[in-house]
């Protein structure tokens, strides 16, 4: 075939939805976690295959970086995970500063939080993440950390979030998903009544929003101008033909790129997590260059 002089361009590819824990994690997973207090990241976080392998692994940050350099990721955005405890939040916060810092070119983060801690102590918190590098909130699930949507303490986060121009990653829960151990129910209601009523702030609204764009008589992408969505956990969700039913009706300006690394999504296939196969899936799909990276360049001001 004859040489045309023409290369295809490279996409860029960020993805949005990435967790990581300090170093000793994964030493004792289980005991630590009970020494924390945080006995729903054991549940869903040392799970086991019915094979004996772990759902996932606890990877170090040079492991991440492994991973995205072999799936041609340019940037991760670390998100925290929805702690039970305030202490915890902390604890991860400042870690993903130490990660930022000691990769600027390759990692970005979110910062969580914990309303428990009250008012003043959640607020300086955010403050603190901000001086500190981090560039929004999340990923949070109020279901999972056992407060209200309606929490005065986090409907001041999320206020603050939009004086920052900070967005807001929020766990969601497909109804109509798969059962597994330590799943929490997350009303779609709930999220677009938030959405509405902070309508300066920006939303991601994870694991493709559980589809409420595609649940008939809650809100359209049109009715929620604040509300993203990312693709985090996409295999072990739904098939391959999630980016075909849900792109045209999301719109891919509406859509970021995102793995849920370090869950192995294709655990018939792989023997650890990887980036590589989501990659290929969504580039197949026809996801283009604003799903990949340009959607979260735009929000996160990267």
């Amino acid at each position: 075939m004859p040489c045309t002089g023409i290369r295809q361009k490279r996409v860029v590819i960020i993805d949005a939805h990435v967790h990581l824990y300090p170093a000793g994690t994964d030493l004792d997973p289980s005991g630590w976690a009970a020494q924390a207090g945080e006995h729903h990241w054991a549940v869903l976080c040392t799970r086991r295959r019915r094979d004996g392998r772990p759902v996932q692994t606890l990877p170090t940050i040079d492991e991440l970086l492994a991973a995205m350099d072999a799936a041609g990721v340019a940037r991760a955005v670390l998100l925290g995970w929805y702690w039970e405890k305030a202490a915890t939040c902390t604890w991860q916060n400042r870690f993903y500063a130490a990660c930022v810092r000691a990769h600027p070119d390759r990692l970005s983060a979110f910062a969580t939080v914990h309303p428990g801690a009250g008012m003043k102590a959640t607020l300086a918190e955010i403050e603190q993440a901000r001086d500190e590098g981090l560039i929004g909130l999340g990923e949070l699930s109020p279901h999972s950390q056992g407060y209200s949507m309606r929490d005065p303490v986090f409907t001041a986060l999320l206020a603050r979030a939009g004086e920052l121009g900070w967005p807001v990653n929020l766990h969601v829960t497909d109804p109509a998903g798969p059962a597994y151990r330590g799943r929490v129910e997350t009303p779609l209601a709930d999220f677009v009544a938030v959405a509405r009523a902070f309508p300066a702030t920006t939303f991601i609204l994870a694991h493709w929003g559980g589809l409420l764009p595609l649940v008939a008589g809650l809100a359209g992408p049109a009715d929620l101008a604040n509300v993203y969505y990312d693709t985090a956990a996409s295999p072990l969700l739904y098939g391959a033909d999630i980016w075909s039913r849900a792109l045209p009706v999301l719109g891919a300006e509406r859509v970021l790129f995102g793995s849920d690394f370090p869950l192995n999504l294709y655990p018939r296939q792989d023997e650890k997590p990887s980036l590589v196969r989501l990659v290929a899936e969504a580039r197949e799909a026809g996801a283009g260059p604003a799903v990949f990276a340009a959607n979260a360049s735009r929000l996160l001001r990267l």
